[in-house]
């Protein structure tokens, strides 16, 4: 079976959204820090890549690579899916409750109500609106903070960014044949249904650069509407494929056969 890898893609969304651009605003992580992968935590990251051959040295599998993107500073990802919905619902239950008790409060139209009834307005928050490119989940829904509470109109700035979204891998990698990317659906509700992943050629040792188009969403507030605007940005990194699988990871031996003793311990008991 081939090795799984996985890279994570934290992305500080706010300060890439502010400046234009994922430089210095990407922070990469990989599971083979100790097996040779350079700059954990920056965006430039250079991920190891250890071959597995069979004994005459011909390739026995080929690796796997997974990304995973998150957005730094927002809900986590481990959050139930529906948390956003919830948390909606509840805010309009409350203002009807609100406005029940206001209605029962005022029998007659008054400034003091009129104002009662616009901050009731302002807190309850606003819906997303939808378009072509915002269907799915983030049609429709309020906005929410990290905290979880309803961002209002005067308060957009402390919206939970929505996770970013690779839309394609490219590159040298890719150009000569060294990985094959794709993206895929799956069933895990934290990836939102869908993931990148690569089958890697490791019998060509190298280095090998490649190329993240990620879409981040930045909250724009038109003739009193709000609704996320797509913004494409780019971020490089890059797979260091070595053939230097020459010692067992338990032994510490080099290759050959593993160090098993010809005859079993004794049994016990």
């Amino acid at each position: 079976m081939p090795q799984q890898l996985a890279i994570i893609v934290l992305v500080d969304v706010g300060n890439a959204l502010t400046s234009n651009t994922l430089d210095g605003n990407t922070y990469l992580f990989d599971n083979m820090k100790l097996h040779g992968s350079e700059n954990q935590g920056t965006d430039g990251l250079v991920t190891a890549i250890h071959g597995s051959y069979w004994r005459d040295g011909s390739q026995a599998s080929e690796q796997v690579l997974n990304w995973l993107p998150y957005s730094l500073g927002s809900i986590p990802p481990t959050v139930p899916r529906g948390y956003e919905v919830e948390r909606a619902r509840q805010s309009d239950e409350q203002a009807l409750a609100e406005l029940q008790d206001l209605a029962a409060k005022s029998t007659v139209p008054s400034a003091d109500a009129a104002a009662e009834l616009n901050r009731i307005r302002k807190t309850v928050g606003t819906r997303v609106k939808t378009t072509r490119r915002t269907r799915g989940r983030m049609s429709g829904q309020k906005v929410v903070d990290i905290t979880g509470q309803v961002v209002t109109e005067d308060a957009t700035a402390a919206a939970s960014y929505p996770a970013p979204v690779i839309t394609d891998i490219y590159g040298e990698a890719v150009d000569a044949k060294i990985m094959y990317p794709a993206e895929y659906g799956s069933p895990d509700m934290v990836t939102d249904g869908w993931y990148w992943s690569a089958s890697v050629d490791t019998s060509r040792p190298g280095t090998y650069s490649y190329t993240m188009r990620i879409q981040l969403h930045r909250l724009a507030q038109t003739n009193g509407e709000l609704r996320w605007d797509p913004v494409n940005l780019t971020c490089s990194s890059a797979l260091k494929i070595t053939s230097e699988p020459r010692r067992n990871a338990f032994t510490k031996a080099g290759i050959g056969q593993l160090p098993i003793p010809t005859t079993p311990p004794a049994q016990r008991g």
